[in-house]
């Protein structure tokens, strides 16, 4: 006779998974969408118009023109300073790799300082021991969304005569001293990617200073293309394919007005974060934790760094556990320098010894509007009790 089931009394209750982030689009936005779609008009038209209306009023009153992505961005940024071979750009060695490539697509040398450990951010003391004849612009990067020192920066490019093309693509709806980033200084890029504040799926912008800019940053966006009257069309410089489509400039539009709530949010979020993290004991477990800016950054991410000489594993197994767990992280980022491309230019481990740790063990934690208190606390806690288990003897 087999023997009698046991009855689960309580069965255990999995939470939804909690990936690192997830935009937020409401349905008037996706209403929105489907009108653009029967209207015909779904490349770039009306809505692109629109949309980089709304970004210039944004920036108070600067020209500002879309694109397919805030990668492009930087790289018409470059060739309208008229920066190519022969020529050397400062930049950070923590961030997406697409801040350096594009300088090499323009045929200059990328020049990596190290970071400042408390900030992540480029060290301007060591931007200033960089510069050289050569040297033509800095591309800074807001990452996380807390902004480089503008008031240094501006000043360092003011007393060697460099352009500066800020890598704004976290920090859209950050602020420096009060004023809005892409409000003030020289090419302001930013990025509407999936995973950014506000989204337009895929696609960026590039603030720009004067209309001469502008006009030059509309020929690069499509193929170095003048028209003139009905059919006239002229071609002088080799331009590329970067337009934003209506219908991500649609998304646009549905998400500007949502941004201050949104940052908000992500604010409240990042407190939260702190507390529990306080609250669990966390940093006196070797837990780098970010700038507590809750004034200035737009928290586009939530980035901690694990203190890789107390912990028996690595990274890679505290993400594979929290995984396991129902959490999802992300990696933002590897240190450019040591990826095999750069090391074939030159560039060594060892090079940038903050950078290299931080690319080594910084991790993204989930951060976006939907989530809650408690999925803040799920996540702390998670992290906390592994640090705690993996913690050397």
């Amino acid at each position: 006779m087999p023997a009698p089931s046991v009855p689960t009394l309580n069965p255990p209750v999995t939470a939804p998974f909690l990936p690192f982030t997830r935009p937020t689009i409401d349905d008037e936005t996706i209403a929105g969408v489907a009108e653009v779609l029967r209207s015909g008009w779904i490349t770039s038209g009306p809505q692109v118009k629109a949309f980089e209306a709304k970004l210039s009023e944004y920036c108070g009153g600067r020209p500002v023109r879309a694109f397919n992505s805030g990668t492009c961005t930087m790289e018409i940024a470059l060739r309208i300073a008229g920066i190519g071979p022969g020529h050397e750009v400062i930049t950070t060695p923590l961030t997406w790799v697409a801040t350096s490539n594009i300088v090499l697509d323009v045929g200059a040398k990328p020049v990596f300082v190290d970071i400042d450990p408390v900030t992540r951010s480029l060290d301007l003391v060591l931007v200033e021991a960089a510069i050289t004849p050569a040297t033509r612009a800095i591309i800074p990067v807001d990452l996380a969304g807390l902004p480089v020192d503008r008031d240094r920066l501006h000043a360092l490019a003011k007393k060697h005569n460099l352009r500066v093309v800020e890598d704004a693509a976290q920090s859209f709806g950050s602020t420096w001293a009060g004023r809005r980033i892409g409000a003030f200084g020289d090419f302001v890029s930013f990025s509407f990617h999936a995973n950014k504040n506000i989204t337009t799926i895929e696609g960026g912008c590039l603030v720009l200073n004067n209309e001469a800019e502008a006009k030059l940053a509309e020929q690069y966006r499509l193929q170095g293309v003048v028209r003139s009257g009905h059919d006239g069309m002229d071609v002088a410089l080799v331009g590329g394919k970067y337009n934003l489509t209506d219908v991500a400039a649609r998304v646009g539009l549905g998400q500007l007005p949502h941004l201050d709530l949104f940052t908000a949010r992500r604010r409240e979020l990042a407190r939260a974060y702190f507390a529990q993290f306080e609250a669990l004991g966390a940093r006196a477990l070797g837990l780098g934790l970010p700038v507590a800016d809750f004034t200035q950054s737009n928290w586009h991410m939530f980035q901690v760094v694990l203190p890789e000489e107390r912990l028996s594993v690595k990274r890679a197994d505290v993400m594979a556990r929290l995984h396991a767990a129902g959490i999802g992280t992300g990696v933002h980022y590897p240190a450019i320098h040591l990826f095999t491309l750069y090391q074939r230019l030159g560039w060594k481990a060892g090079d940038y010894p903050h950078a290299e740790y931080a690319g080594r063990n910084i991790l993204t934690l989930p951060l976006f509007p939907a989530m809650t208190g408690a999925d803040v606390a799920r996540v702390a806690t998670e992290l906390t009790a592994l640090l705690k288990q993996h913690r050397k003897s």
